[in-house]
């Protein structure tokens, strides 16, 4: 198992990994809390849609590209999301971006990942969330980030993963926000490039 990123922590990808990287995966998993039943009786799983997405900056901080449910691939065809998951059911990633960092054009120099409640629910209501970023090759998890906490937030800035010195680098942002999809996250995403 990785490391397990705090909020602001930076760490290089490739010295994590131990080898130099060409493919990571950002995972994101979570599940939904079980609300009790009229009188404390029963319980029941509400159902709780979180949206993985990933949002692609040159150097002048320009937005070039998205890749979230609605376009599961970069115009470049270098980040796939493997589909929108809209209950959390199920063991381990719920959600995945797969970055072939290869494949990343020359003018991108951040890749920023997020996380929102498409339902509305905030991240109290939302038990085990977390990303993670695992090497593709091996299906080593380089570093884990817990996103399950108290509080009224309904979305968040997780990470992002820059180019500094010809280095992938990743930086745990940990920014609670609100909005339903990345559009609402526009003015915290350029306020963290």
């Amino acid at each position: 198992m990785g490391i397990s990123l705090v909020k602001g922590q930076k760490i290089s990808l490739a010295k994590e990994a131990g080898t130099s990287l060409s493919k990571v995966v950002m995972g994101l998993g979570w599940d939904a809390k079980k609300k009790k039943g009229l009188f404390g009786f029963g319980s029941k799983e509400q159902s709780i849609d979180l949206d993985a997405s990933c949002v692609i900056f040159d150097e002048n901080k320009n937005m070039v590209d998205t890749v979230w449910f609605r376009q599961l691939k970069s115009k470049d065809g270098s980040i796939v999301h493997t589909g929108d998951n809209r209950t959390g059911d199920g063991e381990g990633d719920d959600e995945q971006i797969i970055v072939d960092l290869t494949r990343i054009p020359a003018n991108v120099k951040t890749l920023m990942f997020i996380v929102n409640s498409f339902t509305g629910q905030n991240f109290s209501e939302i038990e085990n969330a977390f990303t993670r970023i695992v090497n593709n090759s091996n299906n080593q998890e380089i570093a884990r980030y817990n996103l399950s906490c108290q509080g009224s937030h309904t979305a968040m800035l997780m990470a992002k993963i820059y180019l500094h010195n010809n280095e992938w680098k990743m930086h745990a942002l940990g920014e609670n926000c609100s909005g339903r999809t990345f559009h609402d996250l526009m003015p915290v995403m350029q306020a963290s490039l």
